[in-house]
């Protein structure tokens, strides 16, 4: 990325999501919201220094559309999480490796970070994931296969879980 921090909310069909993002990498994504005043509320105060830049998110929006309209798309963008302690970083590393379609438990994720039986710092972790699709933490459930949680909403999980076993 280039230039300071940009940002756009973009309609990618099946709603508003807005996407905040800086030199070093994205920094917040938002889920999909009825109203572009929503999406771009939910981006927080970042916005407020940041340039609005539609062009430049244009790919990353058209990927979006095209993942929210069922199609298998690969989200391998540069990634900026600085902010985050180092838990968070990691278990947000692991749940990009989780493969499209399917799920992995908060335990392994939890093993996977040295910390066998801290699944639900994991799960607090997850919950404040800022780039939800492209750290997919609705790909984590618990270990009996239930949901678990989810900081878009247990319906929303639901949704994307569907939608990507879908397209497999």
């Amino acid at each position: 990325m280039s230039g300071g921090l940009k940002y756009t909310v973009a309609d990618i069909g099946v709603g508003w999501v807005g996407v905040l993002g800086a030199d070093s990498g994205l920094l917040k994504l938002t889920l999909p919201q009825t109203l572009a005043k929503e999406a771009e509320r939910l981006l927080g105060g970042g916005v407020r220094g940041a340039a609005r830049s539609d062009g430049f998110f244009a790919d990353l929006t058209r990927r979006l559309k095209s993942y929210f309209s069922g199609q298998r798309v690969a989200f391998d963008d540069e990634l900026d999480l600085a902010a985050a302690t180092a838990f968070q970083r990691q278990v947000w590393q692991l749940a990009r490796l989780i493969p499209y379609g399917e799920t992995r438990s908060y335990g392994w994720i939890a093993e996977r970070t040295g910390k066998a039986g801290a699944g639900r710092a994991v799960g607090q972790a997850l919950a404040r994931n800022p780039l939800p699709v492209i750290i997919p933490c609705h790909r984590v459930v618990a270990s009996d296969g239930k949901l678990g949680g989810y900081s878009g909403g247990l319906d929303r999980k639901k949704y994307l879980l569907k939608l990507e076993s879908a397209a497999i």
